[in-house]
């Protein structure tokens, strides 16, 4: 009995000691590969607007790939739209990195950053959707990815500025007024 109790002490301390840690992580401190496998690390995107996407190919928001891809062109020198595929909403996005991009590139011409294919929910969610859905963490807004093509606005400074469900277009005012600020 003693020993489970020390097992239970010990395993509580480094517990609540890497949640705690979660707490001191910036936005700058983050990173994700990309859907080819290279590093993309977010301190590289320091001074410019960030727009975060979860996307599937096979969803009714699909079509929403035009929008992300004319936020890119009209505002790369000021915002990085960074898709990224999660296939845990309705299995619409089944298919591997690859088949991802060929699909993006071919019927939606995109060419803003797509990530690996992650979770942005539940136990194997990704630190960078933890990092935006976790007050605690972001210090700014708690929210939950309700379904493919949920939009999270990041500023200049790398603070949460807010985030957007499916039903807005990337081209909304809403977002659009963000970036011109």
């Amino acid at each position: 009995m003693k020993l489970i109790k020390i097992l239970f002490m010990v395993f509580s301390f480094f517990n609540s000691s890497s949640s705690s840690d979660l707490t001191t992580i910036s936005f700058y401190d983050l990173s994700i590969k990309s859907i080819d496998g290279k590093n993309i690390d977010f301190k590289s995107f320091k001074g410019k607007n960030v727009l975060i996407v979860n996307v599937a190919s096979y969803c009714g928001f699909t079509g929403q790939y035009r929008a992300l891809e004319e936020l890119h062109s009209k505002y790369k020198d000021d915002l990085i739209v960074i898709g990224v595929p999660c296939n845990q909403f309705g299995g619409q996005e089944p298919n591997n990195e690859q088949q991802i991009q060929e699909f993006c590139e071919k019927n939606f011409g995109v060419s803003f950053l797509l990530t690996e294919k992650v979770d942005v929910k539940g136990k194997n969610q990704h630190i960078l959707y933890k990092w935006l859905t976790s007050k605690n963490i972001n210090h700014e807004i708690e929210s939950s990815v309700k379904w493919n093509f949920q939009k999270y606005f990041v500023d200049e400074n790398g603070k949460l500025v807010n985030y957007f469900l499916s039903t807005t277009s990337p081209t909304s005012s809403k977002i659009i007024s963000l970036i011109e600020q």
